[in-house]
């Protein structure tokens, strides 16, 4: 019988990219009731970036992946497989195939998205490592991208002040294991807490379209659309404070590591309030934790790879440097993993 060998996968490339549109706080408080005092304090962002004119989702995405390809000295053609992680996708079937083309990958590889909001990125991570541990895949692109000012209620302060658009991207590659770049994860659902952040369809659209007795009123079906973001802050706050830590614990627990042995702390940039709460509680000073919110907000599944392109570019973060990186948000998801740069 062939001996099984245990493959590792490592992180080789990255990149990012943001709309040139910068909201400032000051900006925001020109239409709604607010200022820059009350944001920053409550949420530490300043600006955020917000697509305009011709830009998209599909082209800041396709701008990522291009850097994390150039970074590593990478030919597109050599890909196996592209995940794209994304809630807003500017197809209801998924963008990644159209990044797959305008990467310009002749061979076809398999391409789709995964659906996490805010956990996205830490999902594909985690997804990339299973197919190249278990599928026999050498080479997975794994983009993080997200537009959510299109689906935020720009008069409703307590969400438009959040959320920007963006992109980032790693690249993960086949390795051996005594070179494995993501030493443990931990992963969880809560349905029961989807309630307190999401953007379900409208369903005053759905409502009319059905009798008591469940027939047809109105057929053809009117076209369906989506609410705004909804989110209650509180609760929000309350799981991420109490789930991130356990989470990242035990990820820890798993790799046989405790806090003092992780170089840097990467959460997804939601809050820096929640940010502070997290690093407290697991004990890691401020000067080892990553955050770029004040630049960006909330960019959903593309906070943690544009925190960790703008970390690894300026030098901060260091080949062989271990990582503890987390993300959380509607659904609701939550997921950390233990990964070593480079």
């Amino acid at each position: 019988m062939p001996k099984l060998v245990r493959k590792g996968c490592k992180l080789v490339g990255c990149g990012s990219a943001v709309p040139s549109l910068s909201v400032s706080n000051d900006d925001l408080s020109k239409i709604v009731d607010t200022s820059d005092e009350w944001i920053s304090v409550r949420t530490g962002i300043r600006n955020r970036r917000v697509m305009s004119g011709k830009e998209s989702l599909k082209k800041l995405a396709v701008e990522a992946a291009q850097k994390a390809l150039e970074m590593a000295d990478f030919d597109p053609n050599d890909l196996d497989l592209i995940l794209m992680c994304t809630s807003t996708p500017e197809d209801i079937f998924g963008s990644a195939p159209q990044i797959q083309r305008e990467l310009g990958c002749r061979n076809s590889p398999l391409a789709y998205d995964i659906t996490a909001a805010c956990s996205g990125f830490v999902l594909g991570l985690i997804s990339a490592a299973s197919h190249i541990r278990g599928g026999g895949f050498r080479n997975v692109l794994v983009i993080g991208a997200d537009g959510l000012s299109r689906f935020v209620d720009w008069t409703d302060r307590g969400t438009c002040i959040l959320f920007g658009d963006a992109a980032g991207a790693v690249l993960v590659q086949a390795c051996d294991a005594e070179e494995d770049g993501l030493l443990s994860f931990d992963l969880h659902s809560d349905g029961e807490g989807g309630r307190h952040l999401g953007a379900p369809i409208n369903d005053n659209e759905t409502d009319e379209l059905l009798g008591s007795n469940g027939s047809a009123l109105d057929f053809p079906p009117k076209k369906s659309s989506y609410s705004c973001i909804q989110m209650n802050g509180k609760e929000v706050f309350r799981f991420a404070v109490r789930c991130v830590p356990q989470s990242i614990e035990s990820a820890l627990e798993k790799a046989g590591l405790v806090s003092g042995n992780v170089d840097w702390l990467l959460l997804h940039q939601a809050n820096q309030r929640i940010i502070d709460a997290v690093a407290t509680r697991l004990d890691f000073p401020q000067e080892k934790v990553i955050s770029n919110l004040a630049n960006y907000g909330n960019t959903s599944a593309a906070s943690i790879p544009l925190a960790l392109d703008e970390a690894i570019r300026s030098g901060k973060v260091k080949p062989g440097h271990t990582i503890a990186a987390a993300g959380f948000g509607a659904g609701l998801t939550w997921g950390s993993a233990i990964i070593r740069w480079g």
